[in-house]
């Protein structure tokens, strides 16, 4: 590395680089940093490079997993993501109730935890910190009575937003069960194909105080998931959803919204049904607070209809791409 035609090396850098430098890497290559030096050392023990965890890579024996928390992340923690318990054999570590409750007391900072392909099956909903405003699960087995109404209402008391991805337990009953989440303003849905047409119109007549819905992938049809929105969430300020089942019908039911912002429709699937760019644009023109239509996979991009859309949505940043991959990580 040259800085004004002078070989500059690791050293030579301020704290704030390597800081920022090392926060791209690992866990596991932190810790072996912490080693080739006192003041890499130092920097690995900066509570800024503690903040944000991501442990996916690995499946962490129980040991490891007590020494990251005692040692590192304490009450520096403020997200962590865990995961790939499912896939490494029946042997393999699980997350306990000890764990998770172990989070609470020596994190009292954390507020954003990412459960990726974790078998909780066996870890009661008690036992998560009750600090966290955001939760997510991707593809994680759950316990039958982690989220049925009627449970204990002072669990998660912060609770803002939740992500159910692929979450194959979940249906209509747990879905009403989010009810009792009264901070909850954001709810993603990702293949969840368990909850029908009616449990998530019944749902959302409890949940009206959301201000974010996502439906994405699942066995719902656009039209009546709109339809829901459209008599139970009068304050959402965003929607996102496929368009399976879409007409143009079905998305004018949406007309007149009065705090709707941001407005995301992702295919690939395409019907004869679908609306064309010109009802969309006469549809957003009755929402008086649009500000963002997003249009995902949809083979509009660079074509007639992306500049039909901008053009009679000049009040809106109009956004018109490929489809997205398939994980659910591009929609936070």
């Amino acid at each position: 590395m040259r800085v004004d035609g002078i070989m500059a090396t690791l050293a030579d850098l301020p704290d704030s680089v390597l800081l920022e430098i090392f926060s791209y890497l690992p866990v596991r290559d932190r810790i072996r940093l912490s080693r080739v030096c006192h003041r890499w050392k130092r920097l690995v023990d900066d509570r800024w490079l503690w903040r944000h965890v991501d442990l996916t890579l690995y499946t962490m024996r129980p040991k490891v997993m007590w020494h990251l928390l005692r040692r590192y992340m304490a009450s520096r923690l403020h997200s962590l993501r865990l995961g790939g318990y499912l896939f490494s054999g029946s042997q393999a570590p699980q997350l306990s109730p000890a764990l998770m409750r172990a989070l609470g007391q020596k994190c009292p900072n954390l507020k954003r935890l990412c459960l990726h392909v974790a078998d909780l099956s066996m870890v009661p909903i008690t036992s998560l910190p009750c600090t966290l405003t955001t939760l997510e699960l991707h593809s994680c087995e759950i316990s039958m009575t982690w989220l049925l109404k009627g449970q204990d209402p002072t669990v998660l008391p912060l609770l803002e937003c939740i992500v159910l991805d692929r979450v194959p337990a979940f249906r209509d009953e747990h879905l009403q069960g989010l009810t009792r989440f009264r901070a909850l303003r954001s709810l993603v849905l990702g293949g969840t194909y368990r909850v029908t047409e009616t449990g998530l119109d019944a749902s959302l007549q409890e949940l009206s105080y959301l201000q974010r819905l996502e439906v994405l992938g699942c066995t719902l049809s656009a039209d009546s998931t709109l339809l829901a929105i459209s008599r139970h969430l009068r304050d959402v300020r965003k929607i996102r959803l496929t368009v399976r089942g879409l007409s143009a019908p079905g998305l004018s039911v949406l007309e007149g919204m009065p705090a709707l912002e941001n407005l995301c429709l992702l295919g690939p699937l395409i019907t004869p049904e679908m609306p064309s760019p010109a009802e969309i644009i006469a549809s957003c023109l009755t929402m008086p607070r649009l500000r963002v239509l997003e249009l995902q996979g949809l083979g509009w991009e660079g074509q007639e209809a992306e500049r039909m859309l901008c053009k009679g949505l000049p009040h809106c940043l109009v956004i018109v791409r490929a489809c997205p991959k398939e994980s659910m990580d591009w929609w936070i």
